[in-house]
């Protein structure tokens, strides 16, 4: 078994949920590993992404109907391509700050909406300062944006602002400060709930462009996964929930809400001790809103991370991130662009 045992791996519960999957033969062999999704009515939209030193510059769209990708389309030349922070409210996709540009380039404030119906993009108002992967959400009307990595992709932001918004259009002409998010840093679930607004998982630091690398290749940091869970209340202020079974990172689009649950898929946890080398998570979570509680529902067919999740029609789906390098090395290796389903009945 080497260097990787990851037992935890294979670990299932009483409550596990043995799963079924399914691998659609049509699928976008190109799908980069950082690319952003929302799920609107029937459809998956995915946005952008890299694949190591190429970007993707478009919106690809997964029919849950008919199992088919399709209506592909550009984005703006100006808009970021990976490490965004994203948000629908069923019809407006709003895409705040991200990196512009593969490897370890520099990040950009621009903003932009998305009209599903139209597929036209519209200006907003950029963010006060730009950032990499921010938490995002929409609660009460407003755009939250808090935490993510500060301009050199490594150093954890608390900051957090907000904007007025409705269809599309920004009621404000400038971003609001709100109260920080405990901890910062990037690649953590974001979720809105019941009125509540959830902040889940996510790491302290992130790679960083090597100092003269002409292609801002990137050179790795040390980083801290945390299992952390916050929620703000009525009061606009952060209460601690209990934590996630596991230190879990790169789930900013891994998530789905399922018969009063939050459900997690994959991501990555905490360095191997001996080799230092990155380490992915192969587990459903589960997070029960009303009696808040973890607990593991199930594994995944390999380990992944920065996947797209989408749940439709009793079927839980995944697609694109980076997966394992096999069942007994937790490290990542290969982009993925297949798409799985299975049944989930919570």
């Amino acid at each position: 078994m080497g260097l990787y045992p990851d037992m935890s791996y294979y670990y299932l519960s009483q409550q596990t949920i043995i799963l079924q999957y399914y691998l659609y033969p049509l699928f976008l062999s190109s799908l980069p590993m950082s690319t952003y999704y929302e799920l609107i009515n029937s459809n998956l939209w995915a946005l952008n992404g890299f694949v190591f030193l190429k970007v993707h510059s478009h919106v690809d769209i997964y029919n849950f109907m008919d199992n088919t990708w399709g209506g592909r389309f550009d984005m703006p030349k100006e808009m970021a391509h990976s490490h965004l922070g994203m948000v629908t409210d069923g019809r407006y996709i709003y895409v705040v700050t991200g990196q512009y540009g593969p490897q370890c380039r520099g990040p950009t404030a621009h903003t932009f909406v998305l009209d599903t119906e139209t597929k036209q993009w519209r200006d907003m108002p950029p963010l006060p300062v730009p950032r990499y992967a921010p938490a995002t959400q929409l609660w009460r009307g407003r755009l939250h944006v808090m935490g993510g990595s500060k301009e050199n992709r490594h150093t954890p932001a608390l900051e957090h602002w907000s904007i007025a918004v409705k269809d599309g259009k920004a009621l404000e002409k400038e971003w609001q400060t709100e109260i920080p998010i405990p901890r910062g840093g990037p690649h953590r679930a974001c979720v809105v709930v019941n009125d509540r607004l959830y902040v889940i998982g996510g790491q302290e630091g992130d790679f960083m462009a090597k100092p003269g690398s002409p292609i801002f290749k990137c050179s790795r940091r040390n980083e801290v996964v945390y299992d952390d869970v916050y929620m703000l209340d009525d009061d606009m202020k952060w209460k601690v929930l209990p934590p996630m079974p596991k230190p879990d990172s790169h789930i900013e689009f891994a998530w789905v809400i399922v018969n009063n649950s939050i459900v997690i898929v994959g991501g990555t946890t905490d360095k191997h001790p001996v080799t230092k080398k990155m380490t992915l998570v192969g587990e459903i979570l589960k997070f029960q809103l009303d009696t808040q509680k973890w607990s593991v529902v199930g594994k995944l067919p390999y380990r992944v991370k920065t996947t797209l999740v989408g749940f439709w029609n009793g079927m839980l789906y995944f697609t694109s991130g980076q997966r394992d390098k096999g069942p007994y090395d937790p490290t990542p290796r290969k982009v993925i662009g297949e798409m799985w389903r299975t049944k989930l009945s919570l």
